[in-house]
């Protein structure tokens, strides 16, 4: 079939193209320029009845939380290849729109981010990684769309309560600290401010939020509302003028490519502000192909944001690899260019914020979805999807099951596209390796003898993006290094006396925060520290434990010995331990297993087999008190574990049946003062 339809394009002297597929020399994807009577739909792009909404382009999230962690520790020049990856136009992914997590302290799935207001009269717009990650979005890419939203906020914020509404003047003032601190320290303008992700708004609050911006002279940042469902902020936006007034996008999360009429009848901009957040395999990129159309189509949502731009967190964390690509090993630099990359840029290579949809998008008759955007200056997008009900399944929500099948499908353009002469055609097949192609461009189709209309034969889990633009590009670089396993020797003095980050390489705060610390009071060996530094419980969007946690390393790890110097600042109650085979974090923390070694200002040790420290294998008085270092040691090997305080063993073969592997990690009893120095772990699988 496919080569009779070539030899009859052909014969009308018109250019025809094939994309080798499977088996080598058959040609599997042949495109006729006109309308051969083949069965199939046909489908008639036209701008003469004007345009539809505005679009306001692709991207993804960084943070909510910590999910570009170790990204910031890879070496040169693999960081700056994982960039150009993602920001960088024509590149790769070509995102338009970076969203940051306004870090609150508090465990945001993956892990914490520093505030840049821990307490009250403290301000610091250096601490963390999304300033440096927005300025080198800003450097790649300098249209690229910036959008801050919090997650938790301090716990001083909450006098007292685990709520950031308590004093509405107070929060919006420290919201708007941060958006002023990124245009003074960074210089860098943020566009959108959200209110509180995926928990509840206050219209009061917004109000009040929109007054300081534009007392600030923030007129231009926008409010996008409300980061969760669509149906409470949308009904509550028709009944409230103000409120309707000062909110300028509805942002959903996880829509399931649909929007509600509320929403709709705002005629406010509608966005899907966080989706995706499934594996980077290839079904995973085609629920991502699939949304990034259907959205559209469904829901007349004109961005869609992904979580999360880089899984650049340990696997075994929650939602491990849920980035649009792979960044998980800086200590070999190696990282992975995953499929969803290439998905993306079928979109976002070709157009721009500030194109228009047409009115003319829809399904296909077989299954499947078709967009088309123009810049309004004769330039003309068509991005066309067939991906599978079992090959493009998101997390969330429940997808029913559709039907796609093979199908000859017929463009028509009309309008000021049916002059079009030729459209530069990309093509994606998700699926076996055998038949795979990711982001290939094809030969160019040839409009010129056709009267603006093409035939495509469509099968399942494909992608054409069919455009006028040239400056389409497939980037590439020299493979990374291979992938290595964590060092099993790792140590750290923390002797920086500048850090470039506030927080000491490949250590992932779950609880708490552990910022490098210049200790002026020891001039000496322990000049240089790792500190804890909230000494309240932060206002919370998951289940932060009751202690503080930051993990390390392997989690495979079985056999090691752990070794750090700690510092107990707070009397009598004060207290912080070192642990092995920690087999949980992230939004699971408070239920970590593990072994860990305790000591306590108090002049007592403890044993337990958890973090909450319900399980205790052993306690006891020993000489301990604050403002004092001492030395422990935790060695675990097999089924057994021993603990040593300053190079004497303390207690010895503990029996320990579970958990067999985890991380290594480091903590306090509570929110509270305590350092950390000479971290040190030999281990072995």
């Amino acid at each position: 079939m496919a080569e009779w339809l070539l030899s009859a394009s052909r014969q009308r002297r018109v250019k025809a193209m094939t994309a080798a597929a499977g088996s080598a020399g058959r040609a599997a994807v042949p495109f006729l320029l006109c309308a051969l009577l083949a069965p199939g739909g046909a489908y008639v792009l036209d701008d003469s009845d004007g345009l539809g909404r505005e679009f306001d382009g692709i991207g993804a999230v960084s943070g909510g939380g910590a999910t570009s962690r170790l990204l910031v520790n890879y070496p040169e020049p693999y960081r700056s290849q994982i960039l150009d990856y993602l920001f960088k136009p024509n590149f790769g992914a070509s995102l338009h729109i970076l969203k940051v997590e306004i870090g609150g302290d508090g465990q945001t799935t993956d892990g914490t981010e520093p505030s840049h207001m821990h307490y009250a009269l403290d301000e610091n717009y250096f601490r963390g990684y999304e300033w440096w990650l927005m300025k080198e979005a800003k450097k790649r890419n300098p249209n690229i769309t910036l959008i801050g939203l919090p997650w938790s906020f301090p716990g001083w914020l909450g006098k007292g309560f685990d709520w950031p509404y308590v004093n509405l003047q107070l929060t919006a003032y420290y919201v708007v600290t941060w958006i002023v601190g990124a245009k003074r320290y960074h210089d860098l303008d943020i566009d959108y401010i959200g209110i509180w992700n995926e928990r509840s708004y206050n219209a009061n609050y917004i109000k009040i939020l929109r007054k300081m911006l534009n007392s600030q002279g923030l007129q231009r940042v926008k409010i996008i509302a409300s980061d969760n469902l669509w149906e409470s902020i949308s009904a509550a936006m028709l009944l409230d003028a103000e409120l309707f007034k000062v909110v300028d996008v509805i942002g959903a999360h996880y829509p399931g490519t649909h929007s509600v009429k509320d929403a709709r009848l705002t005629g406010k901009k509608l966005w899907s502000s966080e989706d995706f957040s499934t594996l980077n395999s290839d079904t995973g990129a085609g629920c991502w192909g699939r949304i990034l159309n259907q959205n559209y189509v469904n829901g007349y949502m004109t961005s869609t944001i992904a979580w999360n731009l880089v899984a650049s967190y340990y696997e075994q964390l929650p939602y491990g690899r849920c980035g649009l690509m792979t960044a998980q090993e800086p200590w070999s630099g190696h990282y992975v260019v995953e499929s969803p990359v290439w998905v993306s840029a079928h979109t976002t290579q070709f157009t721009q914020p500030g194109w228009y949809y047409l009115k003319t998008v829809g399904h296909l008759e077989k299954g499947g979805s078709y967009v088309a955007l123009t810049d309004g200056l004769g330039n003309l997008t068509i991005i066309i999807e067939t991906m599978s009900h079992k090959h493009s399944k998101c997390i969330r929500p429940f997808l029913p099951y559709f039907n796609v099948s093979q199908q000859f499908a017929t463009f028509v353009l009309k309008g000021s596209f049916s002059e079009i002469p030729e459209l530069q055609v990309w093509y994606t097949k998700l699926g076996k390796t055998s038949e795979r192609f990711l982001f290939k461009q094809l030969d160019s189709l040839w409009l010129l003898d056709s009267n603006g209309s093409f035939t495509l034969k469509l099968q399942e889990d494909e992608l054409f993006t069919l455009t006028t633009l040239t400056t389409g590009r497939k980037g590439s670089y020299l493979p990374p290094p291979k992938s290595q396993r964590f060092p099993s020797t790792y140590k750290d003095d923390f002797n920086v006396d500048y850090p470039f980050f506030s927080e000491a390489p490949n250590f992932a705060d779950q609880t708490g925060v552990f910022e490098y610390f210049t200790n002026m009071e020891d001039p000496g060996e322990h000049h240089f520290t790792l500190r804890q530094v909230l000494n309240q419980r932060p206002i919370t969007w998951a289940a932060d434990a009751s202690n503080t946690i930051s993990i390390i390393g392997d989690y495979n790890w079985t056999n090691l010995t752990i070794k750090c110097d700690v510092y107990i600042e707070t009397p009598d109650t004060g207290g912080v331990f070192i642990a092995g085979r920690v087999n949980k974090g992230g939004i699971l923390i408070r239920s970590a297993r593990g072994i860990f070694f305790w000591i306590f200002a108090n002049g007592s040790y403890r044993v337990t087999g958890d973090l909450a420290g319900w399980i205790i294998y052993a306690l006891g008085r020993v000489e301990v008190t604050a403002k004092t270092w001492y030395t422990l040691t935790l060695t675990i090997k097999g089924r057994f574990a021993s603990g040593m305080l300053n190079d004497k063993f303390l207690w010895t073969d503990i029996p320990v049946n579970f958990p067999k592997n985890g991380w290594a990690a480091i903590g306090t009893h509570s929110f509270e003062f305590a350092q950390f120095d000479n971290f040190h772990v030999e281990a072995t699988h």
